[in-house]
């Protein structure tokens, strides 16, 4: 089984430590769970492939009131934002 490598941005870095501690333990669980394969909704991993004409396509995985928008290259995961789901997907128009 070939295992994904995870990029995080830097915006997604600083968004990521102002998180609350319990918060980071599940996003780690839930990036480590990209390892295995960042395109499959499975228990741990609530992935959604996000709709528009995006270019590579973008991808979300939910972290209870958070998302994780990533796009997925040849053998890496690059995590480019983490926001509350309050903020919704405006910001991709």
């Amino acid at each position: 089984m070939t295992l994904w490598s995870i990029l995080i941005s830097e915006s997604a870095r600083k968004d990521f430590y102002n998180l609350d501690n319990q918060t980071q333990k599940r996003f780690k669980n839930a990036f480590e769970q990209l390892t295995k394969d960042p395109y499959q909704s499975r228990s741990g991993a609530d992935i959604k492939k996000l709709e528009g004409s995006f270019d590579p396509p973008l991808y979300r995985v939910r972290v209870g009131d958070y998302r994780a928008i990533y796009h997925i290259g040849t053998s890496e995961v690059k995590i480019t934002s983490i926001l509350h789901r309050s903020k919704g997907y405006k910001w991709l128009d």
